[in-house]
């Protein structure tokens, strides 16, 4: 199989893939934020939560599910800062999705990647990238809304945790994002051959 990629090109699509893969990853988990409600662990993603309470008709009392689920809209989303994240990381994370799987196909395809190509998709990351490394910024203002303070014991507000914990799914989109932005955008610069001059 001839491949459009040098050397570096060929890492550069494999580490386009891991980062692509790490803020995907953390996109959809919903271990963003983690906390506890009625004595049972909870967290929370950009659009989604695991454990929440329900209202027992039996017993007449309020219990905690413990499952993890979307928000029935994009309404039900608690605060506006999560929403418009929940908008720009998936954009974020869509765009280097795309720049990966394009790579990987130029380590099978000839002539699909040149070094004006390559340049481009390194800056279809480095946007992608900064799109989630915004999603990320925006986060902890909704950490003052009703849904988190009662998983926080009342004491969190715009970047202050309470008594919650940042997750491992903040962490590994921030960290795929980063990669991206640094090291996939720069070694894009050098990821494909340079075209042979046909003379006419």
């Amino acid at each position: 199989m001839a491949s459009s990629l040098t050397c570096t090109g060929v890492i550069w699509a494999l580490l386009s893939l891991l980062c692509a893969a790490a803020s995907c990853v953390g996109f959809f988990m919903p271990y963003w934020l983690l906390g506890a409600q009625m004595d049972k662990p909870v967290s929370f993603g950009t659009f989604r939560r695991c454990s929440y309470p329900v209202r027992d008709e039996e017993s007449q009392t309020t219990v905690m599910l413990e499952q993890c689920g979307r928000y029935a809209s994009f309404n039900g989303i608690p605060s506006l800062p999560w929403r418009i994240c929940t908008v720009v990381t998936g954009v974020g994370c869509g765009l280097l999705l795309l720049v990966a799987l394009t790579a990987l196909m130029g380590c099978c395809i000839s002539d699909l990647i040149s070094r004006t190509i390559g340049r481009v998709a390194g800056g279809i990351q480095f946007v992608g990238g900064l799109l989630i490394g915004s999603g990320c910024a925006l986060y902890p203002l909704g950490w003052g809304s009703e849904e988190v303070k009662q998983t926080c014991n009342n004491s969190s507000g715009h970047f202050q945790l309470g008594s919650c914990q940042i997750g491992w799914a903040y962490y590994c989109t921030g960290a795929g994002a980063a990669a991206a932005m640094l090291l996939c955008t720069i070694l894009s610069c050098f990821a494909g051959k340079r075209q042979k001059q046909y003379p006419y």
